[in-house]
């Protein structure tokens, strides 16, 4: 099966060719190929999800319906959904990003599958960037702000409609926490905590990938909603901002502009330059967000991680007070909150370490993989020795940037490097070639990228096109037993018709065949073919594709990865054989 970002396909059994065409315009970036076995079930009219046939029956029980209700929802707060199809790929454990946004099909790490509240979070934010990022894109990387801060507010008005504002409050002071610790570890005056941070020699634009792209940008969008009065003013001026824009590229002082002819009112008070608020300081200043919104709404949610938190305050707890906090209950988003809260505090004594174990580890290691990395960083930072081996089963079946970058940093930061070096030779077979480099790096210290101490809260949720050779992200900074294989659902167990009873979200129906897709199903199974060609068209007019660059020959070896839509396709390929693609180009043969 070969998916594309791409609004129409087709495949040609005769020819074995597959055909791609986008109609609506699209920056380069955002153009991905994916090819694997891969099968595919409708979750709603527009929206079909496609994984490896192991994991199919769980992201339906995950999903159910949830998708076409989050796409309405956007569609009420910011107009019409731009790009027809709402398709998504889940990609196998050695993905090293989390999300791409590319039009019509997302690309998701099935390990976020795990975790009930980061798998809808991921998925709205994808969805957002239907509007912000993908419909109207920043023009420079410099700008990315645009893209990455408004789709995260988007995603938050999305989430407080269908989730409730305790939620959503509960989420975005996980991540301003996350942002602050960033900013203690960086210094205030920190370039890098800038909206806006000029290209410069020496400036790596992946940087530019952090929290303060994503939270201070979302600040300063809270901002703007405050001053026209309500959201639901916001709302209609961000509405007017798409219609104006759509399907071009745009720099902040054209949303500024526009936002000020759309408030006249706000114009006249010249809001822009309100004392110690001034838009270009929000844009070009360092050191965090000027103001933040208000999170009070929160409080039920969070009041007790901040009550659990004072109880294991520099000494081990008394059992009885314990007992009146039961982490079974929580969100993920709570026991996240409240370890990274004790992950501040690290290293902690032995004596707190085995009161921790005790009382969380086994319920820790059967959560997402969110959850238990953070664990384990309390272990690795704390030298808590009789957990390491789980570090070692963690590394083995985690193959993620996200979920591999933090540990390592952490095993080589202490005493422990010894551990990092031979978890990695253990490892280093099955991760991507890019996540190699990064690892190395780290272990081995052959550069010296200037970083700060792992943050496991993923500064920036890590769903952008990898570097090709990236540094360390400034965000994340005795033989012991074999590790567990990595435990993919069992169809036999889990399927559509009997979905798990315990998923929070909607269990779907048996998905029917959307017979008014422009998708139609894979062909009869045949023998493979021993090539398949992909042919792409552009909706570019000619003098806009003599400007693009001549594009380079295609890449002998796949090396990073994105999203696509769907497409008719032929039988499916050997087991084992699912690669994204990031193209940076136009035309591709393989």
């Amino acid at each position: 099966m070969v998916l594309m970002s791409a609004t129409r396909s087709s495949y040609s059994k005769l020819d074995r060719v597959f055909h791609f065409s986008m109609q609506l315009p699209v920056p380069v970036y955002l153009v991905a190929l994916v090819a694997g076995q891969l099968q595919h079930v409708d979750v709603g009219p527009r929206s079909r999800v496609w994984a490896e046939p192991c994991l199919l029956p769980c992201v339906l029980n995950k999903l159910g319906s949830s998708v076409e209700r989050w796409l309405g929802l956007a569609e009420d707060l910011f107009g019409p959904y731009p790009w027809g199809r709402c398709d998504i790929v889940f990609l196998p454990p050695s993905f090293p990003i989390v999300a791409m946004e590319n039009p019509c099909l997302t690309f998701i790490i099935a390990s976020i599958l795990e975790s009930r509240d980061f798998l809808l979070i991921d998925i709205i934010h994808e969805i957002s960037h239907g509007w912000f990022g993908n419909a109207v894109t920043s023009a420079t990387w410099e700008h990315m702000w645009l893209s990455e801060g408004l789709a995260t507010y988007a995603q938050r008005r999305i989430t407080t409609l269908a989730y409730g504002e305790a939620f959503t409050c509960l989420e975005t002071e996980f991540r301003l926490d996350a942002l602050h610790r960033q900013l203690r570890l960086l210094g205030d005056d920190s370039p890098v905590s800038k909206l806006q941070v000029k290209f410069e020699p020496g400036v790596n634009p992946s940087t530019l990938m952090n929290l303060f792209t994503y939270e201070k940008g979302f600040c300063f969008a809270s901002y703007l909603s405050t001053l026209c009065g309500d959201v639901s003013s916001f709302d209609a001026f961000l509405r007017a901002y798409i219609s104006q824009f759509k399907f071009s590229s745009v720099v902040a002082e054209d949303l500024i502009e526009l936002f000020l002819d759309y408030f006249p009112e706000l114009k006249e008070e010249d809001v822009a330059h309100r004392e110690g608020l001034e838009f270009e300081r929000w844009l070009c200043g360092v050191g965090p967000p000027l103001c933040e919104p208000d999170l009070s709404a929160g409080s039920i949610l969070t009041r007790p991680v901040h009550q659990l938190c004072d109880l294991w305050a520099g000494h081990t707890p008394n059992p009885n007070a314990l007992a009146t906090f039961d982490l079974s209950t929580w969100s993920s988003f709570q026991i996240v909150l409240f370890l990274d809260r004790m992950l501040d505090r690290c290293p902690l004594a032995h004596d707190v370490m085995e009161a921790l174990s005790s009382s969380y580890s086994q319920l820790l290691a059967s959560r997402s993989a969110e959850v238990h990395i953070r664990w384990l960083q309390m272990v690795v930072r704390s030298a808590f020795h009789p957990e390491v081996p789980a570090v070692r089963g963690f590394l083995h079946k985690h193959t993620s940037r996200m979920y591999t970058v933090p540990l390592y940093e952490d095993l080589v930061a202490g005493v422990m490097k010894c551990v990092a070096m031979e978890i990695y030779y253990q490892t280093q077979g099955r991760l991507h070639p890019n996540l190699r480099r990064t690892l190395q790096q780290i272990i081995f210290q052959t550069s010296n990228p200037a970083h700060s101490a792992p943050d496991p809260a993923h500064s920036a949720p890590d769903h952008a096109p990898s570097d090709p050779d990236p540094a360390p992200s400034p965000i994340h900074s005795a033989p012991f037993p074999p590790a567990p294989p990595i435990p993919y659902p069992n169809p036999s167990t889990s399927s559509p018709s009997s979905p798990q009873t315990n998923s929070s979200l909607p269990t779907p129906a048996p998905p029917e065949t959307n017979t008014s897709s422009s998708f139609p199903s894979p062909p009869p199974q045949a023998p493979p073919p021993p090539q398949a060609n992909i042919s792409i068209s552009s909706p570019l007019p000619p003098q806009a594709q003599s400007s693009l660059p001549t594009p380079p020959s295609p890449p002998q070896t796949p090396t990073s990865s994105s999203s696509s839509s769907s497409s008719p396709a032929p039988p499916p390929p050997p087991p084992s054989t699912t690669a994204a693609l990031i193209l940076w180009k136009v035309d591709v043969s393989a």
